[in-house]
């Protein structure tokens, strides 16, 4: 009888809830919507967090061209990644990261001027204590894009990952590509993507095209403007920079993955040299836009099951260009005319003697009037992707308790051909000078002396959860 009753409730409890006439699909969106609400109610509405928290040990040392060098043996920096996300259905969902990098004991001297604070690199240089947002942006996912059914989608919105994209993951060990191409974009960004994939539509495995747009820089007025402008715009300020650009994958099957980028920023900053030799004017001024285009194609596996060695072995190869187009009357990279520059990457990644390690090798290689944007390489010693010269890289990853803690041992070189490598885009700091003719000119102006190479040594202890 109590089990009649308990059944004959239940049965009167969702007739009340759905109303007797209403069709399906009203049904199902309102037991939705009772989900929905009865997680908050207990919780589950609640973020999702995860813990990414390394610390490293870097031995570095510069070499200038006088033959003296500069070093820290022993720099100790703490890093802190807050990943967090919230779903709120099978098709939205939000993504956010916090950061925190720091010296042991103290942030860097800031007793000099200094871009560390840039908005492109706010966490990946050494600052202070403040956790910083990293990533914050929501993605739609869609199974129909335009209608079409076979064209499956994602949009996103915000300040999305740019950093440590495709190959750039690879010394890391144990980490997936964000999405940019790390031959040409690692740096922070505010910004959109709209994601398709074209599988079905052309036959190609793993085909997509992605556009992706961004705003590295608002000419705007501050808060509490002298003249009452608030947020207007500053005709005495640079330009806005956009960044327009496409992602297009031709083929990945998860063992062939072969991605090209092609992308134009307008309005690239630097210093004059002119303004500043003339008038001590230290000012950003635009220079004009930057184009690019990259190519790159990994494979992860040799052969079909020649042996486990060769079946958990990694290569890959990568070509980018870069070109130059100065505003009128502007020495952009040190050249009123349009340069083009050129750089190509390679690397292996080879399974280790113990379970889940491996050893990577890298070499690139920049021209004279190569510019890439990866300011926010992770690194001590100034990116080496954007090298005007030759980098050589080795490193060793071992997972001490399986991907939760895991160590590595890195060694970078880099030599320089050219001066200028991780400027911006001026005639001040871009201007790509060889190694003796910027000696010459710091002897008789009394400038710093360049440097001719830099290596870096890093050990590092990671804990991710």
């Amino acid at each position: 009888m109590k089990h009649s009753t308990l059944s004959l409730a239940i049965v009167v409890g969702l007739g009340l809830t759905f109303p007797a006439f209403a069709d399906q699909s009203e049904d199902i969106e309102l037991l939705k919507k009772q989900v929905r609400d009865l997680q908050i109610k207990t919780g589950g509405n609640n973020l999702n967090f995860s813990v990414d928290y390394r610390v490293t040990l870097d031995s570095i040392e510069y070499t200038l061209a006088d033959g003296s060098t500069a070093e820290n043996d022993g720099l100790l920096a703490n890093r802190l990644l807050l990943n967090m996300g919230y779903k709120y259905n099978d098709n939205l969902v939000f993504k956010g990261q916090l950061s925190y990098s720091k010296a042991y004991g103290e942030a860097p001297s800031h007793s000099t001027p200094s871009n560390d604070d840039f908005d492109w690199v706010n966490n990946e240089n050494l600052q202070d204590n403040t956790l910083r947002v990293k990533e914050a942006y929501f993605l739609y996912l869609g199974d129909a894009f335009l209608g079409n059914s076979n064209i499956p989608w994602t949009f996103s919105l915000g300040r999305r990952p740019s950093t440590n994209g495709f190959l750039a993951n690879n010394r890391e060990g144990f980490e997936e590509a964000q999405s940019p191409l790390a031959h040409s974009i690692n740096v922070e960004f505010d910004g959109l993507s709209l994601n398709t994939k074209l599988e079905e539509v052309i036959g190609l495995t793993g085909s997509s095209v992605k556009l992706c747009a961004g705003r590295g820089l608002t000419n705007a007025n501050g808060r509490f403007d002298p003249a009452g402008l608030d947020y207007a715009t500053n005709d005495n300020q640079t330009d806005d920079i956009d960044m327009l650009g496409f992602i297009v994958t031709p083929y990945n099957n998860g063992q062939y993955n072969l991605q090209t980028q092609i992308y134009t920023a307008n309005n690239m900053i630097g210093l004059d040299m002119n303004r500043i030799m003339s008038d001590g004017d230290y000012s950003f001024y635009d220079f004009g836009n930057l184009s690019n285009f990259t190519i790159s194609l990994e494979v992860n596996g040799i052969g079909e099951f020649i042996s486990d060695f060769l079946d958990d072995t990694r290569v890959f190869i990568s070509y980018s260009m870069s070109k130059t187009d100065p505003d009128d009357g502007m020495a952009m990279l040190g050249s009123t005319e349009s340069e083009t520059g050129n750089s190509y990457w390679i690397g292996v990644n080879v399974p280790g003697p113990f379970e889940g390690d491996s050893f990577g090798i890298e070499f690139n290689h920049g021209s004279k009037y190569w510019r890439s944007f990866t300011y926010g390489e992770d690194t001590m010693i100034g990116s080496k992707i954007a090298a005007r010269g030759d980098a050589f890289e080795v490193y060793y990853n071992y997972p001490i308790i399986d991907e939760a803690l895991t160590f590595q041992l890195r060694y970078t070189k880099i030599d320089y051909d050219y001066t200028g490598s991780n400027g911006f885009f001026g005639s001040a700091t871009g201007t790509p000078m060889t190694i003796e003719q910027a000696y010459a000119m710091s002897q008789m102006l009394g400038m710093p002396v360049p440097v001719e190479s830099a290596s870096d040594i890093r050990a590092t202890l990671r804990y991710k959860f």
